[in-house]
């Protein structure tokens, strides 16, 4: 019989039994750097911008010589110059003057505020006019409105994505402290399975949750390391464990998990170190199985079936693997309504794939319907929602919170 932990019992034992690997930095270009962890935190040396910058074509001014003009009646500017792109203002504005300039351009010392071209008239004899007021600072993104020196521009522990890369640009940074990237191992145990490039005989499948983990483990940023299909034997298994736990930050083996006479994931993991849970409250997924060497690496004993191996990864691994790096775990979710009516046993979590879709009251969950074994299935799934142990399902049009299954 299996003690089973419900999801967030699972989820606050991994919070608790692993903590951050210690290890140095590794310092990556700024072109290698996304997706990647940071080491360190990133604080700004420097002013961003360095200058005073328009956000529109227009004219630079004093607002106070705009005050209470109109259509009717322009404030009318002497012209001082014209800022170029690229190049330092070089005036100073004195009242009455105005001086051009394009978006991004530096605005002149003296000026405060800046009226788009559309709003001001060109005499053509060296004065403007100015058609609507404007208040200081309209149009303008002041010397350091971006970052000051000393501002903390990204924690230490967040996985880099784009816009952080041209955050890092902005502040000069061309080489990048990162956490070295996490290696796992993966073993697929059975006597049924075969690569999938073998055609399979009566009784035997391909196996689909080695392919499955070392992408999900690619997709989290983490050096998958697949050590193949192990038969049913313990001490096949326990020196495969062994070399894996040698080689790499953890292990995942999928299949036998379960409690048969040939499932020996629970008696090889006892003897290489402490089971930390058997079992988990959950559908699919019910014989996850959680251990941890002296050294404090995990062993991970996942389901076979593939839906359950891909929702306990999404789930757990991805949880430990976050811990291990140092960093936040964070879920992409989306609310969409329920298209269709799902059931659930009572007791357990239950785990559903959903296609997502734009239908004419918002976003749509379409459940996908299937057995934990039959992973096409989930193909094209777009993510999962979850239906709590204690609920029996949820009617159509019920909203939920569909998790995403690109997430870090």
């Amino acid at each position: 019989m299996l003690n089973v932990k419900t999801p967030d019992e699972a989820l606050e034992i991994i919070r608790t039994s692993f903590v951050p690997l210690d290890r140095p930095p590794e310092n990556v270009t700024l072109s290698s750097a996304l997706g990647r962890v940071l080491a360190l935190d990133v604080t700004a040396d420097a002013y961003v911008p360095d200058f005073h910058r328009s956000t529109v074509d227009g004219y630079a001014v004093r607002a106070a010589d705009t005050f209470g003009c109109s259509d009717a009646l322009p404030a009318q500017l002497i012209l001082s110059g014209e800022v170029r792109m690229g190049e330092g203002a070089g005036l100073t504005l004195a009242p009455g003057q105005c001086a051009a300039v394009p978006t991004g351009g530096e605005v002149p010392q003296g000026a405060d505020a800046v009226q788009m071209l559309e709003l001001c008239e060109d005499y053509g004899d060296g004065t403007i006019g100015i058609l609507k007021s404007v208040a200081p600072g309209h149009n303008m993104i002041f010397r350091g409105d971006d970052v000051k020196p000393g501002d903390r521009v990204l924690p230490a522990g967040r996985r880099l994505e784009p816009q952080d890369i041209g955050a890092l640009a902005a502040l000069g940074m061309t080489s990048v402290p990162v956490v070295p990237r996490l290696r796992v191992g993966v073993i697929s145990t059975g006597d049924e399975l075969v690569p999938p490039e073998q055609i399979p005989a009566i009784g035997q499948v391909r196996d689909v949750n080695g392919p499955l983990v070392c992408a999900l483990l690619e997709q989290a940023g983490v050096l998958p390391r697949f050590y193949g299909i192990v038969p049913d034997q313990e001490d096949c298994l326990t020196r495969t464990m062994e070399q894996g736990l040698t080689e790499c930050d953890a292990v995942i083996l999928s299949g036998g998990s379960s409690v048969g006479e040939k499932d020996a994931a629970y008696r090889v993991m006892s003897a290489l170190g402490k089971i930390l849970f058997h079992g988990i409250a959950m559908k699919p997924g019910k014989p996850t199985l959680l251990g941890r060497t002296g050294s404090g690496k995990a062993m991970v004993g996942l389901p076979g079936h593939p839906v359950a191996a891909l929702f306990c990864t999404h789930l757990f691994v991805r949880a430990i693997l976050a811990r291990l790096e140092g960093r936040s775990l964070r879920q992409r979710q989306v609310t969409a309504r329920l298209v269709e009516e799902v059931s659930a046993n009572h007791g357990r979590s239950q785990y559903n794939g959903a296609i997502l879709r734009q239908g004419s009251q918002g976003l749509e969950a379409l459940p996908i319907r299937g057995k934990s074994g039959l992973i096409t299935a989930l193909a094209g799934a777009d993510g999962y929602f979850c239906i709590p142990r204690d609920c029996e399902g949820f009617p159509a049009g019920t909203q939920v919170l569909v998790n995403i299954f690109i997430a870090d």
